[in-house]
């Protein structure tokens, strides 16, 4: 219900390009986000989800995280999964038009799954330094193996909590950071303050399901008013950060 409500609000107070008169802002809606070409890269992203669908492996997950609302139980189906708690097709495509849009060289993904959203990411920035971290290591390895499967070796898979993980990252800075695990408000806060020093002037950070539950809408409201967010892009599903100090602060929301 939370959601729903969220939604209707959501409609009622979002534009489209017409409404947004920052030309950076502009460019990214009507280049990226509205982006209509098919790109050959589409055919893989749907055929990795359908080998998902396909899959009769059961998987014994560790959820660290808020966990599931709708697999309750820790021995879960692959093909369930992916209908129920992995990025949609949409989505994926909007992660690889937006990797592909930015020329992402070196990205984060904190929450692995079924690496949908991974495959993704690493066609829009192919053979560049993408690392993935998730809780669960029988999930992980799933995840890995089946991008072998897709001949795709340029991801790096880490396995553990992001706390512990984060601080041992390597990277100086990151152009792009993906946060899609742990869907809580006070450990989504945690985690975008940790990953802050390893933001550039155009970096870009992604939040998945801010309008999860309250917390995440809280927790995605907090972000949007820290000193250092200069632009923001609300497209419901996903929430977009950027850091550009030649910007005014702006907030934007945007249906996709």
């Amino acid at each position: 219900m939370y959601q729903i409500l969220s939604y209707i609000k959501f409609l009622i107070k979002s534009t489209n390009q017409h409404g947004v008169h920052s030309p950076f802002v502009y460019d990214f809606v009507t280049k990226c986000l509205y982006d209509k070409t098919t790109y050959k890269a589409y055919t893989s992203i749907s055929e990795y989800r359908d080998y998902l669908k396909s899959s009769d492996t059961i998987l014994n997950v560790t959820d660290l995280g808020a966990g599931s609302k709708r697999l309750p139980t820790t021995k879960r189906h692959v093909k369930r999964m992916v209908r129920q708690s992995s990025s949609s097709i949409r989505q994926a495509k909007l992660l690889y038009c937006v990797s592909k849009y930015f020329k992402i060289k070196s990205a984060l993904e904190l929450g692995t799954s079924l690496g949908m959203a991974t495959h993704a990411m690493s066609l829009g920035m192919p053979g560049n330094n993408l690392i993935t971290i998730d809780g669960c290591p029988n999930t992980s390895d799933f995840a890995k193996a089946t991008h072998k499967v897709f001949g795709i070796d340029s991801v790096t898979f880490l396995k553990g909590d992001f706390t512990s993980l984060i601080p041992t990252l390597q990277n100086d800075t990151f152009d792009l950071v993906f946060f899609d695990g742990h869907h809580q408000k006070q450990a989504t806060l945690n985690y975008f303050e940790k990953l802050l020093p390893k933001a550039h002037n155009n970096s870009v950070f992604i939040f998945d399901d801010i309008y999860w539950s309250k917390g995440m809408t809280e927790a995605w409201e907090q972000i949007k008013k820290h000193p250092q967010v200069r632009v923001t892009v609300d497209t419901f599903h996903l929430g977009f950060i950027f850091f550009r100090q030649e910007q005014q602060k702006e907030h934007f929301r945007i249906r996709s």
